[in-house]
């Protein structure tokens, strides 16, 4: 059973106990042939209420009227009806408000003339049970008011964050496209530089073939190891541009490749501007293929960045770590520790794909008990195979 179908069915059994204790206490008598039917008729329509609200209202004020009319219940015009009223004004059903205070105020004039004309109740009674049963009316229709305007802006409200949710996920989808643009970039520089590479060592073979066997050779396996390198570097790029990114700016295919000699000059740049920068590199960088080499330089950039920007460091420890299996990336300032800095944000962002499409993994958060923040990065280097 649905949450919907439940609530309906408790205010069915809340009306089928409520109607007779509240006559009980109002003074009136309990008949077979007045209060129980009403009771039942009452707490049946409610289980279509939602779909029918306006007909449920006006079937219910009808039978409390044939009732009354009757004189086979004696107590009761407005309130037995309270749920049929609230439904209608709490819906969202087109002037559902005007519709119930309408059936409402011609039930109390209603009453007031049967009271007063046929009962022959006397005007200040009279004026004592209407009234009473218009503050009724006004209170379970501004309660019907109030909760309507509530469900408006929770829907509203939920509204707005699926709307934020998506323009989050379209700014994502637009970051990585750039990213995905940059790495295009990066891979016609890897394939021209091959096969430059590749071009000028045969070029030497063709010349020292005759005269030079040795040299003649020597190049041959340069260019062997030229070209293997550049299918491992073709692999390890090709897998994030399976996806077309379409518009944006034309590709620059005259920008210089950036590599891992390009660090230092980016860790000088950086201490020129006041930030001091510690620098501490392990291993041989001539290991690393050409885009995890441009990985490592956009991170150390991105976090040399960050921390300019944004964490108010004085100090920047970058250490990397060269393996024949695993490139190591670790950049750590001592700012303000993630409480006030702007990263993660597009930046981290676009570290973090670059490095997943290599295979890698990378952190960015507070240092730890040290304060600052840091930004850690692990890239797999693939093994040539010529």
């Amino acid at each position: 059973m649905s949450k919907n179908a439940r609530l309906d069915l408790g205010l069915a059994v809340l009306t089928w106990v409520g109607v007779p204790v509240v006559t009980v206490l109002a003074g009136g008598d309990l008949t077979y042939e007045g209060v129980f039917p009403l009771t039942v008729v009452l707490g049946l329509l409610l289980l279509v209420r939602r779909r029918w609200p306006l007909t449920v209202l006006l079937i219910s004020v009808f039978c409390v009227l044939a009732l009354r009319t009757a004189y086979l219940t004696e107590v009761g015009w407005v309130w037995p009806a309270s749920a049929a009223y609230f439904t209608l004004a709490a819906g969202e059903r087109r002037n559902g408000l005007r519709w119930a205070f309408g059936v409402g105020v011609f039930e109390l004039l209603f009453a007031a003339n049967w009271e007063w004309v046929v009962n022959q109740v006397p005007a200040e009674q009279t004026l004592a049970r209407v009234g009473g049963e218009a503050l009724w009316l006004a209170l379970v229709l501004t309660a019907g008011t109030a909760y309507r305007n509530w469900t408006r802006w929770q829907g509203e409200l939920a509204a707005g964050l699926r709307r934020e949710q998506h323009e989050r996920e379209l700014d994502a989808r637009s970051r990585a496209a750039e990213e995905r643009l940059r790495i295009a970039r990066e891979l016609h520089d890897v394939v021209a530089h091959t096969l430059t590479v590749v071009g000028v060592q045969l070029r030497v073979v063709d010349e020292a073939l005759d005269d030079s066997p040795v040299e003649a050779r020597d190049a041959l396996r340069t260019a062997q190891e030229v070209r293997a390198r550049a299918v491992t570097d073709l692999h390890a790029l090709i897998g994030v541009l399976r996806e077309r990114a379409d518009g944006g700016d034309p590709v620059d295919v005259a920008q210089p490749q950036v590599d891992l000699a390009g660090v230092d000059e980016l860790v000088s740049r950086t201490r020129s501007g006041g930030l001091a920068v510690e620098l501490e590199a392990t291993g041989d960088p001539s290991l690393v293929p050409a885009p995890v080499a441009l990985a490592v330089y956009r991170v150390v950039q991105e976090a040399l960045t960050n921390a300019v920007k944004h964490s108010g460091a004085g100090r920047v420890s970058v250490r990397l770590g060269y393996a024949a299996d695993l490139v190591t990336v670790e950049v750590i300032d001592d700012g303000a520790g993630g409480d006030g800095v702007a990263a993660p944000g597009h930046g981290v962002s676009g570290m973090r794909e670059r490095v997943a499409a290599l295979g890698g993994s990378l952190s960015a958060g507070p240092a730890g008990d040290t304060g600052g923040y840091a930004v850690r990065a692990s890239i797999p280097v693939p093994s040539f195979r010529s």
